[in-house]
Order: C-alpha cells, then sequence, then structure tokens
C-alpha cells in the first residue's frame, strides 16, 4: 500500500492533501509544529500516524523518519514537503528574526526533511518527492520578499535534484499555485497590492488534488489555476523583461 509522509499537515494545503490521500487509500503520516491541531487531524484520520517537530531540527526529522518509514517496510513512496511560512509587509519594516525564519523554515527544512527521507525512497518503487514552491519562485514579488527568495531556492533545488535523482529513480517536482486561501494567508494583516488585485482564488483542496496529480504523473513543476499556467508557459519563451512589467504592474500601489 502506498504511503505519503507529509511536513506542515495540520493545517491548509497539508491538511487537506493528508484528507485526500488517506480518502484514497494510502497510509498518512503527519508532521506539524502545532501538537493539537496534529492530534485533531491524526483523529479524524482514523489514528494516523503523527510525530509534532520543527523542521529545522534534523535529528527530529531523521528520528521521525525512520519510525514512520519503519511502520511500512523501510519505504516510503512520497514525501510532500508542505511546511512553510509567509510575510507580508515592506521588506525593510519586518525584523530580521522574522526574515531569518523564513528561510529556514522553507527552505533549510525542506532539505533537510528531503536529505533524512532519502534512504527510504531509494528502496521504494516509484519513489518521489513533491515540494510546496509557489507562483512567487517565478518573478520576485513585492511585500514578500523573503517569501519569494525561498520559494525561488525551492524552484532551483527540485530542478537540481530531479535531474541528480533520476539515477535512483526518484522523481522531484514542485507545485507552483499563486494565493491560496489558508490559515498562512488570512491572517496576515498587510495586503500586497498584487494579492488585492490577483484575488485568493484557490482553495487547499484545490492543490491537494494537485498533488494527487503529481503523485501520478510527476512533472518538474506544476503551475496550478489557469491564469498561473498562462503567466508561466508565457514566461518560459518570452523576455525577462516582459514577466517583470506584468510584476511591476500588478504591485502598484
Amino acid at each position: 500500500m502506498d504511503n505519503i509522509l507529509i511536513t506542515g499537515a495540520a493545517s491548509g494545503i497539508g491538511a487537506a492533501t493528508a484528507r485526500l490521500f488517506h480518502e484514497r487509500g494510502w497510509k498518512v503520516g503527519l508532521i506539524d509544529l502545532n501538537r493539537q491541531s496534529l492530534e485533531t487531524q491524526a483523529a479524524a484520520l482514523g489514528g494516523a500516524w503523527f510525530r509534532s517537530l520543527d523542521v529545522t531540527d534534523l535529528v527530529a526529522l531523521q528520528q521521525a523518519l525512520a519510525d514512520f518509514c519503519n511502520r511500512h517496510d523501510g519505504q516510503l513512496r512520497l514525501l510532500f514537503n508542505c511546511a512553510g511560512v509567509l510575510r507580508f509587509g515592506h521588506f525593510e519594516e519586518i525584523e530580521m528574526v522574522e526574515h531569518a525564519r523564513i528561510l529556514n523554515i522553507n527552505v533549510l527544512g525542506l532539505v533537510q526533511a528531503t536529505h533524512a527521507a532519502f534512504p527510504y525512497l531509494k528502496v521504494t518503487r516509484g519513489g518521489q518527492v513533491i515540494n510546496m514552491g509557489s507562483a512567487s519562485g517565478l518573478y520576485g514579488t513585492p511585500d514578500m520578499t523573503s517569501y519569494s527568495a525561498s520559494k525561488f531556492a525551492v524552484r532551483g533545488f527540485t530542478e537540481a535534484l530531479e535531474l541528480e535523482w533520476r539515477r535512483h529513480g526518484i522523481r522531484v517536482g514542485d507545485l507552483m499555485p499563486p494565493f491560496v486561501r489558508t490559515p498562512m494567508v488570512s491572517s496576515q494583516r498587510f495586503e500586497p497590492p498584487v494579492l488585492r488585485r490577483l484575488g485568493v482564488k484557490l482553495t487547499a483542496e484545490d492543490i491537494a488534488l494537485a498533488a494527487w496529480q503529481q503523485a501520478h504523473g510527476a512533472a518538474v513543476h506544476r503551475p496550478v489555476s489557469v491564469l498561473f499556467k498562462l503567466m508561466y508557459w508565457s514566461g518560459q519563451v518570452s523576455p525577462t523583461w516582459v514577466s517583470r512589467a506584468i510584476m511591476g504592474f500588478l504591485s502598484r500601489a
């Protein structure tokens, strides 16, 4: 039976993905820092395995991966790196500790989880990694500078590792949605102009479905939503200045 381990699984996209894969017969493992929400989520999924930890803690990640995968004959079909944090606001007005937190969780946490999962992915037929990317990893997005930088890093990491791990038979890809209606977005007190103009039209369930599609037909990058698919593919053939002009227009005050 297929199994999936999801970081950032207590709410939003991670929780929606856990529900979908559980409903479709997969064994689900949940990782998040919020223990109370994890317990509620695990109970709703029939007593799913869970572990409360910080993804920047490598030792805790290694122990969690070993415990979950050893319950499944040492195998891991899919790692979904969904843990992430976001902060809207002017770059200079956000404390450096918050910029560091965004980069540590969104980049270091993702890299560490992937590294810890390698031994189990390698011995699993169809082993796969899905990283939570973003439309802001296509072109730098004002008022979410560190988050955008983190998603550029995720994009580069995904592209490089997808090529590197082909020799192991492990597929690596990312999901690239624009804004998604999740607690992470709705809790923000600052509204960037680009958010006001584009709106929040995707739900966590939309991204969960994209993760399901990715699990059964891997792509290096999977843009989500009709509008962003058009932006993504036009960006592959048009000069960089066109993407810059579009972002400047959407982000004007």
